[in-house]
């Protein structure tokens, strides 16, 4: 049965120009330029209809991490193998600037909004959990040596990217793979 209406959600054709704006803006100029009335001046979208869907920063940043890809790097059946083809992956996005600018707005966000926090734990858990897969691959079971070894791969990239504003070194982050890896039991076969 149809309901009189509007539908719930925008139309797909909507919100991808939307979307693809604010990704456009964060890329750009950050977090702060995510504003309704900003992205109705780009995308010509009806003030009311971004307000009705996306009423704050969060609720673009929220969407972006829904529609945004996790791609995972094809499985070579060797688990160092596809660690560090994930390595590569994560220092691909990093170097191309989604991921570092998306985090920054995250942060940005989570200044001022403590729900933005909650976004950007799941975001960076999202970039995290290819490498917690990567180390249980290796038959490690116990949780706190996957979260630990994924943590050391990845920190270091984000911190030289994020805080440093150091390129991204993939030499540098096949050697943390390695090193997180030698610290890391890895039993019998």
């Amino acid at each position: 049965m149809n309901r009189p209406g509007r539908p719930a959600g925008p139309a797909a054709d909507t919100a991808e120009i939307v979307l693809t704006a604010a990704l456009e803006l964060i890329l750009t100029e950050g977090a702060a330029a995510l504003t309704p009335q900003r992205l109705h001046s780009i995308t010509g979208v009806a003030r009311t209809t971004i307000y009705r869907h996306w009423p704050t920063t969060r609720d673009f940043l929220a969407a972006l991490i829904e529609v945004a890809p996790h791609p995972a790097a094809e499985p070579t059946g060797d688990a160092v193998t596809d660690l560090h083809a994930e390595v590569d992956q994560l220092c691909d996005r990093l170097r191309d600037k989604p991921v570092a600018a998306f985090l920054r707005a995250l942060i940005t966000a989570s200044a001022t909004d403590p729900d933005c926090a909650d976004l950007r734990r799941r975001y960076v858990r999202d970039l995290l959990a290819p490498f917690h897969r990567g180390v249980r691959a290796l038959g490690i079971e116990d949780e706190s040596v996957v979260e630990e070894t994924a943590k050391a791969v990845v920190s270091p990239l984000l911190i030289d990217v994020l805080l440093l504003d150091l390129p991204v070194d993939r030499d540098r982050a096949h050697r943390t793979v390695a090193e997180a890896l030698s610290r890391t039991t890895i039993p019998p076969s």
